[in-house]
């Protein structure tokens, strides 16, 4: 299928790894000009290799702390005009309540609801007056399955959900969508770090940490990264202009819900 993707322009934040870099490779592939952002140039100038392998546009990168106005600043004047964006941030570590203080709070809000909102604010009005947008965040499971140890990321990234979809709505009509994505168990360092720590808290092998969250899958593995970006292609693309204001599940079929 072809996604009406060729010579579109889009920013992927926090894209050097991880699911942000499985959602710029596949926008790459499907013939965006993308540009990619991380804080650390090293990483960024091996993603911008492995992007450019597969691309059929450019690929540029802008190293760049988006949980900033200077950070968002200059990856929002590398690509100005874009079509596409893609939200995506690290999310806060698990924890427990009675830990939290002040701060921890903030930064989840600064990383996980500010950044992405103000990403948003300074690119959608550029793709109303072109009549297309395609704005996708990545959030988390836990948006629609929370969990008291993720109540920094529930919180914060159920803010972004209320807020973005409100907006949708707003932009429905000059063709500009709105999204959100809700991983779950995908195999990322995300995923590597959550092993360790189950490893280190029920004194197990790292083999048994991961054997014991993927049988927590319906599907019985965790999701591979290039299936998620290509979800995330998909939402961008020409054919997607009818959906609007939803949040995709995932998860290898593990949320239990009905909505």
């Amino acid at each position: 299928m072809d996604l009406g993707l060729d010579g579109r322009k889009a920013i992927v934040c926090a894209s050097s790894r991880g699911l942000g870099k499985a959602c710029a490779l596949a926008l790459a592939r499907e013939g965006a000009d993308v540009t990619i952002n991380g804080r650390n140039e090293e990483t960024l100038a091996v993603a911008v290799a492995e992007i450019s392998r597969v691309a059929t546009g450019k690929v540029a990168a802008v190293a760049a702390d988006i949980n900033t106005a200077s950070g968002r600043a200059a990856l929002v004047a590398a690509c100005p005009d874009a079509d596409i964006l893609v939200n995506n941030n690290d999310g806060p570590p698990p924890g427990a309540f009675q830990q939290w203080e002040e701060s921890h709070w903030q930064a989840a809000l600064d990383a996980n609801l500010l950044a992405p909102v103000f990403m948003i604010k300074a690119l959608i009005e550029g793709m109303k007056k072109r009549r297309f947008g395609r704005i996708v965040n990545i959030t988390s499971a836990m948006v629609k399955a929370p969990r008291s140890a993720m109540g920094l990321s529930t919180a914060a990234r159920s803010g972004l959900t209320a807020m973005s979809k409100a907006l949708s709505v707003d932009v429905a009509p000059f063709n500009v969508t709105i999204n959100n994505m809700l991983p779950e168990r995908f195999d990322t360092e995300r995923q590597q770090q959550m092993a360790k720590l189950l490893m280190q808290f029920k004194k197990i092998t790292y083999a048994e940490a991961r054997a014991e969250i993927e049988a927590s899958i319906a599907a019985r593995r965790m999701g591979q990264p290039s299936e998620f970006g290509d979800a995330c292609a998909f939402l961008c693309s020409a054919q997607a202009g009818f959906i609007s204001g939803q949040n995709l599940q995932l998860d290898g079929g593990s949320y239990p819900g009905l909505i």
